[in-house]
């Protein structure tokens, strides 16, 4: 593993006349992780993207893909870089393997017999063999995601950069594209995918950020993400067999525990501590002797998380 960012962004500035799109945003994501770009429609995804992609130019900063200067070298970093639009087309009156092979040749992917041997490759890493003879036009959505996924792998790229690549997908289509996304990864690609849906990257992603209005809100894995946005609060609830007055009270005398309510045999209480903390408050009320029947946890979700920042941004 190399210790040069595959993707090193600083104090990236874009401009659309008197409207900032991305806000000075500095990142840095590491080779082999599937990195997420996470934030409401106007955040900057698509504009950070699309200077990711030598498809525009900076109002300033500095970009580089695996150490290459993205704005004085664009030839060779378009040689790093698969790019994966959002709704990309597919012709209709092609075969799969035909789209595939076209694409192929205008990479300049040696012979016939080469070209037909990596299409076959990257068929297979996005579990679309089966369908090699099918229409393009008859291809499910989500096949047809993994298709232009497939076409976009063809020249080995060291660095994709999906546009939310999971849209409109139903939930069978989403894991599967998962699934071929973290494969990616392992074989050292570093993959750059963007989303609205936070959750959806969550499961997805190694680690990811959080944008809104252009600016960098958060950065790491989802538990960093939650804890910079000061969304970190869980609901617990501690369902005892017996002795639930003294397992009340000695909840309540945490400093982790806010705003209990006990109901019978069942506790809840907001709990503001992390993991590790929460772990150690299970093994206290068994250690005090109380009976533990069921010990649940209810935390906000991440769509929720960004529904307030996005709100409490457009706000301030």
């Amino acid at each position: 593993m190399t210790s040069i960012p595959a993707i090193d962004i600083r104090d990236l500035r874009v401009d659309y006349g008197n409207f900032v799109a991305v806000d000075d945003l500095t990142l840095r994501v590491p080779a082999g992780e599937v990195f997420g770009l996470v934030g409401p429609n106007g955040a900057g995804k698509t504009s950070t993207f699309r200077v990711l992609t030598t498809l525009m130019e900076p109002t300033y900063g500095e970009v580089s893909l695996c150490g290459v200067d993205i704005l004085t070298d664009i030839a060779s970093a378009r040689r790093l870089i698969g790019y994966m639009p959002d709704l990309a087309p597919v012709p209709s009156d092609l075969k799969v393997w035909e789209f595939l092979e076209f694409h192929a040749a205008a990479y300049g992917l040696g012979s016939r017999a080469a070209r037909r041997d990596r299409v076959a490759e990257c068929l297979e890493e996005v579990g679309l063999t089966a369908q090699r003879e099918s229409w393009c036009k008859a291809l499910s959505r989500g096949q047809t995601q993994r298709v232009v996924l497939a076409k976009t792998l063809l020249h080995r790229p060291s660095v994709l950069i999906l546009d939310e690549p999971a849209s409109g997908l139903d939930p069978l289509a989403r894991r599967e594209l998962r699934q071929a996304l973290r494969k990616l990864a392992t074989t050292g690609a570093t993959v750059f995918v963007s989303s609205h849906i936070l959750s959806e990257l969550a499961e997805m992603c190694s680690s990811l950020c959080v944008m809104n209005r252009g600016k960098l809100l958060a950065s790491g894995t989802a538990e960093q993400v939650r804890d910079q946005l000061g969304r970190n609060k869980r609901t617990l609830t501690v369902s005892v067999l017996g002795r639930h007055q003294e397992a009340a009270k000695w909840l309540e005398s945490q400093a982790e525990v806010h705003e209990l309510l006990l109901a019978e045999q069942r506790v809840t209480f907001d709990f503001t501590g992390n993991d590790d903390a929460q772990a150690d408050l299970m093994e206290g009320l068994i250690q005090q002797g109380i009976r533990v029947r069921t010990f649940e946890e209810k935390r906000s979700s991440f769509e929720d998380i960004l529904v307030e920042v996005a709100e409490t941004n457009r706000l301030s």
